[in-house]
């Protein structure tokens, strides 16, 4: 996968042995925040996203640029779906390796380079490469330019219900996916997979009596699940062996995946074929054949 020391790539394996292998997430170094006031004020063309189509991080923040019509306002730049031995590759956006523009943002970084990159092109700098964040940037401070009219994806009534609901559904599935496909070891496989069910189980409950996760407003909590929803029957499923069911197999889910997949914008930030040949030929520790299954085949069309 890759990792940078002291400003220098690294084509290292991920280190599951010191985990004991359970797959860990690190966290995000560049935490810095577009703002009227601060270092980075919103500004058209000035910021650029740097992204992959088929991570779902990255994916997050193409759904919010697409929902509020910020696509010449913040340009995106798209990675090559796989990842090997460079890491994301880019065919533009001024550079080849995504680790080149770290060691430029930041010389002596160590650590890993990750989608999405949030880049100030005015003063060489990451702002922000945690997605979360991010989204949330995106949802209010570049308002003076969106071209579609969002409701405010974070609005302070509910910001209790909405972290509540993010903080399950990242530990459960969002990151739990990645748990189970990345463990090492048959206990931390099994103890992740079944978190990834229940909480899929819960939120199919809890969708019974709700039109989105956190009432009848849709909010960050539902685009921070589609991005993983819309993968899970093309890769997770069988890639990362979250065999137990199929999304299609929840109703409620099911249903609700198509709705936010119909919203304005949305469908064309999904490509289920840069994302399966990304998992497929990307992991070989995992699919060391690097062959993309033929299947399955997935209409997300409302009828």
């Amino acid at each position: 996968m890759g990792v940078m020391v002291d400003g220098e790539w690294r084509d290292v394996p991920r280190d599951s042995k010191s985990t004991g292998g359970a797959f860990v997430r690190p966290e995000s170094l560049f935490r810095n925040s577009i703002s009227r006031e601060g270092t980075y004020p919103p500004a058209a063309g000035r910021y650029r996203l740097y992204v992959s189509a088929a991570c779902p991080w990255a994916h997050r923040t193409l759904v919010v640029r697409a929902l509020k019509g910020l696509g010449k306002a913040i340009p995106a730049f798209f990675a090559a779906p796989e990842m090997l031995a460079n890491g994301w590759e880019f065919a533009d956006g001024g550079f080849r390796c995504l680790y080149q523009l770290y060691a430029k943002a930041r010389p002596g970084y160590t650590g890993r380079v990750t989608v999405p990159v949030l880049w100030d092109s005015e003063t060489q700098a990451i702002v922000n490469n945690e997605s979360a964040e991010i989204v949330r940037m995106l949802n209010r401070e570049f308002d003076a330019f969106a071209t579609r009219k969002l409701p405010d994806l974070y609005p302070s009534a509910q910001r209790t219900e909405i972290d509540a609901v993010n903080a399950r559904v990242y530990a459960g599935l969002n990151n739990g996916v990645y748990r189970a496909g990345f463990a090492t070891v048959q206990d931390k496989y099994q103890a992740a997979v079944a978190e990834v069910f229940r909480t899929l189980d819960w939120m199919e409950r809890r969708l019974a009596k709700r039109r989105w996760l956190c009432g009848e407003r849709f909010t960050e909590a539902d685009v921070r699940a589609f991005t993983t929803l819309v993968r899970f029957d093309a890769v997770y499923h069988g890639h990362f062996k979250c065999n137990l069911r199929r999304l299609v197999d929840y109703p409620r889910l099911w249903r609700y995946t198509r709705r936010i997949y119909a919203l304005p914008g949305v469908a064309r930030t999904v490509d289920l074929a840069t994302i399966k040949a990304h998992y497929y030929r990307s992991h070989r520790d995992i699919n060391p054949t690097g062959i993309v299954p033929a299947g399955p085949r997935l209409d997300f069309s409302l009828r």
